[in-house]
């Protein structure tokens, strides 16, 4: 069995994951509304991911024999004002979920519990990938994202972003 505090930070890390889909769902619908889908995919399959990751953090309490227990997802309360404003907000989710999983970690490593901290190691390693990710989506936006023909040549490429499952093994 799993420490009790432990499994209370992994469910609300559940919750916290199917949030953060539902708040990239939403920047996503935002840049479809705004004619840059290139930006709508890229975030669409950003929501993909985090639905996927709580679903392996669902799939580890069941085979540690723990309850799941799912609360309400909260509207985003995030303002999209502007492309550029959206994007700076992704960076600072992304820092706010790495710091979450830092908290679980920590509480697992002071009740010695290797297995959920090799489980979560994985997740210490996407987080640097997704914190890499959306900044340096911000510095391609800042670089190109007022020249209108620029613009579309990056909404471009980010149109072209495909999902991949995560190959996490549990």
């Amino acid at each position: 069995m799993l420490n009790t505090k432990v499994v209370e930070l992994l469910n609300q890390q559940v919750n916290k994951e199917f949030y953060s889909a539902y708040l990239y769902l939403d920047f996503s619908n935002y840049y479809y509304d705004n004619g840059l889908e290139g930006f709508g995919n890229w975030y669409r399959v950003q929501a993909q991911e985090e639905r996927d990751h709580a679903m392996l953090f669902i799939q580890y309490l069941q085979n540690n024999g723990e309850k799941v227990i799912l609360d309400a997802i909260e509207k985003p309360a995030v303002a999209l004002e502007n492309a550029k404003s959206i994007l700076s907000e992704g960076l600072k989710h992304e820092q706010y979920v790495t710091s979450l999983i830092h908290n679980i970690y920590d509480a697992a490593y002071s009740v010695k519990d290797f297995r959920t901290m090799q489980f979560l190691d994985w997740f210490v390693k996407e987080q640097g990938e997704e914190e890499t990710n959306a900044d340096n989506l911000i510095k391609k936006y800042e670089l190109f994202g007022d020249d209108p023909k620029s613009l579309y040549m990056l909404d471009n490429e980010l149109g072209g972003r495909v999902y991949s499952a995560p190959s996490l093994v549990l």
